[in-house]
């Protein structure tokens, strides 16, 4: 079915959905907060405007319900939760210890690297879970993907769009990376996080927690977790083995169990999406993962 504009905000054939639809996405969002930290004044930002300490799990619940918006949800959707992230960084500050100085949260350098690290390590991730993406869905996924920095304040031309551009951007940003306290804590935090209360339910379940942040951890380029170093090194073929273990479980969980650690304006959204889609005649029957299929959508070329 050829993609029809304005029921999302990104359209079921993009490489967007090929790669947001896919439950490792929960691996690569940890990984892009272990990445994130490294950088840092963005770190600081995230240690001094947040609750990160009490509930870095909320932290990840609030970037999926952001990501969802913005490509399961309508035009209006993401462009109203655009709003609200705009409008809530330019209120924030950012005290540095080594300068003195205070910077604004919503500074291109520093919205650059969180949008960065976060689609890098989505991308990545979900291509070595096992998800079958070409190098040329790759690209087009990096490059549709400039439109959500768009919604937190970047321009798009700003934003590496291609797989060749955004290792271009690491190798220069890796002499800004370093670990400092908060982001060795910020680690520490996600291997073993303190469950907010809306989530109590998932108690008995804590113990496999730490292998799971483990995983995350693992996937981390070389060079992040050299800097860490915080949990020696495994072979990364057992690592890859793990990740592709962990999304055929994951993926094999029915819509309606895995929705239950989404906040639930993210459900309603999500229904919502769903409803839309049906109602213009795509096949919502099996949920959206069903209407994702990449030998038929294999995306246009990158432009």
């Amino acid at each position: 079915m050829p993609a029809k504009s304005g029921l999302t905000a990104q359209p079921p054939e993009s490489a967007t959905w090929l790669v947001h639809v896919d439950r490792s996405m929960w691996v690569g969002g940890v990984r892009g907060l272990m990445l994130q930290a490294l950088h840092p004044l963005a770190m600081r930002g995230v240690w001094q405007n947040s609750n990160f300490r009490d509930d870095p799990f909320g932290r990840l619940r609030r970037t999926a319900d952001f990501v969802g918006r913005v490509t399961y949800g309508s035009p209006e959707e993401a462009e109203e939760i655009g709003r609200r992230v705009r409008a809530i960084h330019r209120t924030l500050r950012i005290r540095d210890p080594d300068t003195g100085r205070t910077h604004r949260v919503d500074e291109p350098e520093l919205l650059l690297w969180v949008h960065c690290a976060e689609v890098m390590s989505y991308l990545e991730v979900v291509r070595r879970a096992g998800v079958p993406i070409s190098d040329r869905q790759a690209d087009q996924y990096l490059a549709e993907q400039r439109r959500s920095a768009m919604y937190v304040g970047l321009h798009a031309d700003d934003v590496p769009g291609s797989v060749g551009e955004m290792t271009d951007y690491f190798a220069r940003m890796r002499p800004v990376l370093r670990v400092i306290p908060e982001s060795a804590a910020a680690v520490r935090f996600l291997l073993w996080p303190r469950l907010p209360e809306s989530m109590r339910f998932l108690s008995p379940a804590k113990p496999v927690y730490f292998p799971f942040g483990a995983l995350c951890y693992y996937t981390l380029p070389d060079w992040a977790r050299r800097l860490y170093g915080a949990l020696p090194e495994v072979p990364q073929i057992a690592v890859t083995a793990a990740l592709r273990a962990f999304r055929l479980t994951m993926n094999a969980i029915p819509d309606f169990v895995h929705q239950q650690v989404l906040d639930e304006g993210t459900r309603a959204m999500l229904r919502a999406s769903r409803e839309r889609l049906g109602a213009a005649g795509y096949d919502v029957g099996k949920g959206l993962r069903a209407l994702v299929d990449p030998r038929r959508h294999p995306g246009p070329a990158p432009g």
